[in-house]
């Protein structure tokens, strides 16, 4: 029996209109909240806290199926690039628990 895969999604986001820390956290904030919901993901921002116009999310999704995991990270990916801001690279890396 399969004990289902984990996918991990890190993205790198740029907010070229932020002109603040509390103009990129509106952003962030919104984006963390639209991924929990939608597609029930874990989600952390991690990097570039400093930085006005960079953040980067890592963004945590489990499924019972390889591609029901891949169909909800593409979304997740897909819905990210649809925003008023600029996905800048992401990277995803699926793991398989031992059972």
């Amino acid at each position: 029996m399969s004990a289902g895969y984990i996918g991990i999604l890190t993205v790198d986001l740029q907010f070229p209109e932020a002109g603040s820390l509390k103009g990129k956290r509106k952003h962030v904030k919104s984006a963390k909240a639209q991924l929990q919901n939608r597609f029930g993901a874990s989600v952390a921002e991690v990097d570039h806290h400093e930085l006005w116009q960079r953040a980067r999310l890592t963004v945590a999704c489990v499924a019972r199926e390889h591609r029901e995991l891949d169909a909800l990270l593409d979304d997740a990916l897909r819905y990210l690039h649809a925003q008023e801001y600029e996905v800048a690279g992401a990277d995803r890396m699926v793991v398989t628990p031992d059972d």
